[in-house]
């Protein structure tokens, strides 16, 4: 069962009794609205069925049948007809923006304006100044903003990152990573420019995030796009220099078949991963030094459901985001530059 929920102002008092020590605090449920009936939504909903920490008690649409269905379907117990509803919900603590992503900044903005903690879907926004933006609102209204990365939070990627940093590897010198599926419908919210869709905010994105918990912040980028019909990248394949002479490439693509992929290649050994960023999938972490090939144990776990841990604890001020402000800020960089880099046909320093 579920605790009783105690208010936002439980998060305030928790946050100061962590400072001063040990203090037992009561558990609070965070409660979570759903800004749109997107797919990813159900991941979300799993996850937070199993968790104490969050409960999903809203759900809203632009269209309120389309929301009173969705909500009669999934147990909950209000549906909005408008996005403005759900964010001046009074029994609503935080708001997950799964919406499209030219629509994550305005409304994670008007969420925090209504005092609402967000958790939003990656990408945050491929513009730095955007970023900066809504973390200064959130920092200033106290509350949680946060990207919703979920394959940072599996114990698979750290672990991966444990072994780079911890030198299993030897040196870093490369970074390789794929993450590819075909779409051929241009109707498709990741084709249509206005919604700032493409193969590198969606699933290139991956790629960029996971070079850079391994190397750092990149100096340089280059890229190659592949353009659709609808203006937006087919394909994207990228490089980031990172400091250290650590190149990365990968490739983003939605005209090749499905594919994921993170590669860690040091002076003396190479980390594979065969399902970087969707955990669910088949695929075992390898460490290969010589001609040998160890497997490396992981434990399993719902990445969502450890992203929803993460976001929860912040709210209750226990800890901060593991996602935060750097984090997004580097990716919108990077991604930025690469996009100019390819439309500009030159590396661009960062």
């Amino acid at each position: 069962m579920k605790p009783t929920h105690q208010g936002r102002s439980q998060s305030r008092t928790a946050k100061t009794y962590a400072s001063e020590g040990p203090v037992s605090v009561p558990s609070l449920t965070v409660r979570l609205g759903l800004l749109s009936t997107a797919r990813i939504n159900g991941e979300i909903l799993q996850a937070a069925a199993g968790s104490d920490a969050v409960e999903v008690v809203a759900v809203a649409s632009r269209e309120r049948p389309r929301a009173e269905a969705y909500a009669r379907e999934h147990g909950l117990e209000r549906a909005h007809g408008s996005y403005e509803e759900l964010v001046a919900d009074p029994e609503v603590d935080a708001i997950y923006n799964s919406l499209p992503n030219s629509m994550h900044i305005p409304w994670s903005f008007r969420a925090l304006e209504a005092g609402k903690h967000v958790l939003c879907e990656k990408p945050l926004d491929r513009r730095p100044a955007e970023i900066e933006r809504v973390f200064e609102l959130a920092e200033s209204r106290g509350l949680v903003f946060a990207e919703a990365f979920m394959y940072r939070h599996h114990p698979q990627t750290a672990r991966v990152a444990e072994l780079v940093r911890g030198g299993a590897i030897g040196r870093l010198r490369a970074v390789r990573a794929v993450f590819a599926f075909r779409l051929s419908d241009s109707a498709n919210i990741r084709m249509r420019p206005e919604l700032d869709g493409g193969a590198l905010m969606d699933l290139g994105s991956y790629c960029v995030s996971g070079a850079r918990l391994l190397a750092g912040e990149p100096e340089r980028c280059s890229g190659e796009q592949i353009l659709a019909e609808t203006g937006v990248d087919a394909a994207f394949h990228g490089t980031l220099r990172f400091p250290g002479d650590v190149v990365a490439q990968f490739e983003a693509s939605f005209l090749a078949p499905f594919a994921q992929r993170l590669e860690a290649i040091g002076e003396e050994g190479v980390i594979e991963v065969g399902a970087p960023w969707l955990q669910n999938r088949a695929g075992d972490v390898l460490l290969r030094r010589g001609e040998e090939a160890d497997r490396v144990e992981i434990p399993t776990a719902n990445a969502y459901g450890c992203e929803l841990a993460d976001f929860a604890a912040a709210v209750r001020g226990e800890d901060e985001p593991l996602l935060g402000r750097s984090d997004a800020l580097g990716q919108a960089k990077a991604i930025d530059a690469l996009y100019r880099a390819a439309e500009e046909g030159r590396a661009v320093t960062l």
